[in-house]
């Protein structure tokens, strides 16, 4: 991509996503994931209406008058997005392929995260590991990260999440926040996330297109896998094919959502063709919830 017309996409992405971090999520963000706890700030004469609780007695003794103790949350957290950079991502029949959403989904997170002073990392994996970007704070960490997610051409065209966290799990190894964005066409990762969940805190974002959900009616179509390069030749005419279609893609979507809950991973779903703000917002309300 020429650097003029990476420049100008990255900037596009960054107005629409950093006001959306700043005006709907960044108080959603903080009150889902609260800091480490509550870190002595100062003390400071007592006024009346202060939890008596909270005296600090030996200061109180020293100046003969009260003093209480000031804490605030330790905010300082690390997030850590695991993003899926395969080729099914370049997939989309509507406003967007299914890999712009992720892109934005991303800088959503990565901006809400800094909105609160908190640490970003990315891990951009297909079924490799195509870069790890380790945590830092601040706006042209973000911007590269961006800059990444919109340029970066994988070597790998299939998907591997199982390798994705294993690899996260080995090199993050203090708790962290951490964001899987991915379609979930994938299995064998079920390990892994179990691990995972238990050693961070885990949530799950899954994109998907409407017409992956339901096979339109065109006839005798040639289909091909875009991770494997397998093609096939099915009659979508058929209403039985659209049917079994149909069915088998409800069931891959339950056999997910059923994998994460047993490993309580909150998670939300969201189409190529509908707003993600209120899902985003709901997975920030159930995230609260269970803290």
């Amino acid at each position: 991509m020429e650097s003029s017309e990476l420049l100008k996409r990255v900037r596009k992405i960054e107005i629409k996503t950093r006001g959306l971090s700043a005006q709907v999520f960044s108080g959603e963000y903080h009150s889902a994931f609260k800091g480490r706890g509550m870190a002595f700030s100062e003390v400071r004469e007592y006024i009346p209406g202060d939890d008596i609780r909270s005296i600090d007695w030996n200061v109180t003794a020293r100046f003969n008058h009260p003093y209480v103790k000031i804490f605030e949350e330790e905010r300082e957290l690390t997030v850590m997005l695991l993003v899926d950079v395969s080729a099914s991502g370049n997939f989309g029949t509507r406003q967007q392929f299914k890999r712009d959403l992720i892109t934005e989904l991303s800088a959503v997170l990565a901006f809400s995260a800094i909105e609160n002073n908190d640490k970003t990392g990315v891990i951009l994996f297909s079924d490799k590991i195509e870069l790890f970007i380790p945590p830092k704070k601040g706006k042209t960490h973000i911007l590269r990260i961006i800059r990444e997610l919109v340029n970066l051409e994988p070597s790998g065209k299939g998907t591997d999440i199982n390798q994705a966290l294993r690899y996260f799990n080995n090199m993050i190894k203090k708790r962290c926040i951490a964001f899987v964005i991915s379609d979930f066409m994938n299995t064998g990762y079920g390990d892994a996330i179990k691990v995972a969940s238990k050693k961070h805190d885990l949530a799950a974002i899954r994109v998907y297109d409407p017409r992956e959900a339901e096979m339109p009616d065109l006839g005798l179509v040639r289909f091909t896998d875009a991770e494997s390069g397998q093609t096939s030749l099915l009659d979508s005419g058929n209403a039985n094919v659209r049917r079994d279609y149909q069915i088998w893609f409800k069931q891959t979507q339950a056999q997910t959502t059923e994998l994460l809950n047993k490993c309580g991973v909150d998670h939300a779903t969201i189409r190529t063709d509908q707003p993600y703000v209120q899902p985003l917002i709901n997975l920030f309300k159930k995230r609260e919830r269970r803290a």
